[in-house]
């Protein structure tokens, strides 16, 4: 019997509903009580990252569990490609302010994090002992 040691989506539902009403919760509170200052923008960007990682986290979960890799992903690389996500979506708004996105700009700053992790996974990959 081949067993999978990568965590289920169970263990990660608490986390991800923690996540997502921080982020979606203040970004709602933000939008509808403040004025757009530097603060506020701040806020902005820090909440969205919260939103959208709680987003995201079951899916890299299901992901993760559904096509297993060698060695099993773990809790902490699961958070970490789900941060991936929440911190990419903040960052094109943030260049959208300026008025500086570009799809080139966004295509290649989303094949930078995903080369960062693959990297980061191949790190794990020579290091693992089975």
């Amino acid at each position: 019997m081949d067993e999978n040691l990568t965590p289920s989506v169970k263990t990660f539902i608490p986390t991800a509903v923690i996540l997502f009403l921080v982020g979606w919760g203040g970004l709602i509170y933000l939008f509808q009580n403040s004025l757009p200052t530097v603060g506020p923008r701040w806020l902005f960007f820090f909440l969205a990252v919260l939103a959208l990682t709680g987003t995201v986290l079951p899916a890299v979960a299901f992901l993760n569990r559904r096509f297993p890799s060698t060695p099993p992903a773990t809790t902490g690389v699961i958070l970490r490609q789900s941060l991936w996500a929440g911190i990419y979506f903040p960052t094109l708004a943030w260049l959208q302010i300026g008025r500086t996105l570009t799809l080139t700009l966004a295509l290649l700053l989303a094949l930078g994090l995903v080369l960062i992790e693959i990297l980061l996974r191949m790190r794990e990959r020579s290091r693992w002992n089975p």
